[in-house]
């Protein structure tokens, strides 16, 4: 499947919505779940993507993202299926910005990352934060409220 940026061995963006023929191809190259997290009001939605996931046998979940209604609660909910879904996992949007976003909030929260390293990885990924302040804004927040630092220093 052609158009994919992995953030690791276990995450991967699509850049677009994926195909019916494309999920297949994903299941071919051992992805074990797909996350969609595009409305279905969207332009282009696949309406039929859960049916051809499961047709080839990926996990599937969509979770709608608009970047409008971020919040900590609907973050911590696609967090926690990243971390349930069996991996490799690929997540998607339309052009793959909030897909790479929560992937990379998914990474700085468990392992650690620094919000200027997950911006660091997004740009040596091909994405940009420049004419989205709502996300570049949320992102570092996101992280310094949720990692495993914060999480632990708040448990002391």
């Amino acid at each position: 499947m052609e158009n994919i940026k992995y953030i690791n061995q276990e995450l991967a963006i699509a850049l677009s919505q994926p195909s019916v023929a494309e999920l297949q191809q994903a299941a071919e190259a051992g992805f074990k779940s797909v996350l969609n997290l595009r409305s279905p009001q969207e332009d282009d939605f696949l309406s039929a993507e859960q049916q051809a996931a499961e047709v080839a046998g990926l996990n599937y979940v969509n979770i709608p993202l608009r970047p409008d209604l971020l919040s900590e609660e609907l973050i911590d909910q696609i967090l926690t299926q990243i971390d349930q879904l069996p991996k490799p996992l690929l997540t998607h949007c339309k052009t793959g910005l909030r897909a790479v976003t929560t992937g990379l909030m998914y990474i700085a929260t468990r392992e650690g990352m620094s919000a200027e390293a997950a911006f660091a990885k997004g740009e040596e990924l091909g994405f940009s934060y420049d004419d989205k302040p709502r996300m570049k804004e949320f992102l570092p927040n996101y992280i310094a409220t949720r990692s495993k630092s914060s999480v632990q220093h708040d448990k002391i």
